[in-house]
C-alpha cells in the first residue's frame, strides 16, 4: 500500500468516527512551499513524506501557533501527548535537531542520537520525543531525549499510518483502553 493510500484510510475513519476533528485538520500543501522549505533545510524531503504533505499540510493556523513551545499541532491526533507535524513545526524541529557535520554526537557516527536526515513529522509539543523518516531510504524510527535512537521502526510512512489506521479501528470497535470517540472527537483518558 502506498504512502497515499495508508494517510486516504487514516483520513476515511477519522472522517466517519471524528468528523470534528478530521474537519480541523487544515489542506494539503503547495510544491512552493514544499520546495521553499527544503531551500531552507538545506535538504530534499523523501517522496512519501512530499506525498503526505501535499495531502495534509498539519500546521496549525497561525493565530493558534504557541510561539512558547516548541511544536504546535493538533492536539490528540494520533495520540495522546504527541501529534502530526505541519511542514513550518517539521522546519522548526529540524532546525533545533540538525547539527554542522550532520550528527548530533559527532563522535558517533554509527549510533547518533539525531542524523541530519532524520525529518521529524511527528512530536510532543517540547520536542522532546517523536517519529522520523530518514530521507536516505523512507524508513521511520523514533527519537526520545535521553534515550536511544530507533532506527527502522517502520519500513515507510505507509507502513507507520497502517498501525495509525489500526489504532483508529481498535478506538472504534471499543478495545482501546485509553481512547474512545465522543462528539465527533477523539477522547483520551
Amino acid at each position: 500500500m502506498s504512502v497515499a493510500e495508508s494517510w486516504s484510510r487514516v483520513m476515511s475513519l477519522l472522517r466517519e468516527h471524528a468528523p470534528a476533528d478530521h474537519t480541523d485538520l487544515p489542506g494539503p500543501a503547495t510544491e512552493q512551499t514544499l520546495a521553499a522549505a527544503e531551500e531552507r533545510m538545506g535538504i530534499f524531503l523523501h517522496g512519501d513524506l512530499r506525498t503526505w504533505l501535499l495531502q495534509n499540510n498539519l500546521d496549525l493556523p497561525e493565530e493558534d501557533v504557541d510561539v512558547e513551545v516548541a511544536c504546535c499541532g493538533f492536539d490528540g491526533f494520533p495520540d495522546e501527548g504527541s501529534f502530526f507535524l505541519g511542514i513550518r513545526a517539521m522546519e522548526r524541529l529540524y532546525a533545533n535537531r540538525s547539527m554542522p557535520g550532520g550528527f548530533d554526537p559527532p563522535d558517533q557516527v554509527d549510533d547518533p542520537f539525531w542524523r541530519n536526515e532524520w525529518i521529524p513529522f511527528l512530536s510532543d509539543q517540547d520536542g522532546w520525543m517523536g517519529k522520523f523518516i530518514d530521507v536516505r531510504d523512507g524508513r521511520v524510527g523514533s527519537w526520545f531525549v535521553g534515550e536511544a535512537t530507533i532506527t527502522g521502526e517502520y519500513e515507510s510512512m505507509a507502513q507507520y499510518f497502517d498501525s495509525v489506521a489500526k489504532k483508529l479501528t481498535r478506538i472504534a470497535g471499543g478495545s482501546h483502553p485509553v481512547c474512545r470517540f465522543a462528539e465527533g472527537r477523539l477522547v483520551w483518558s
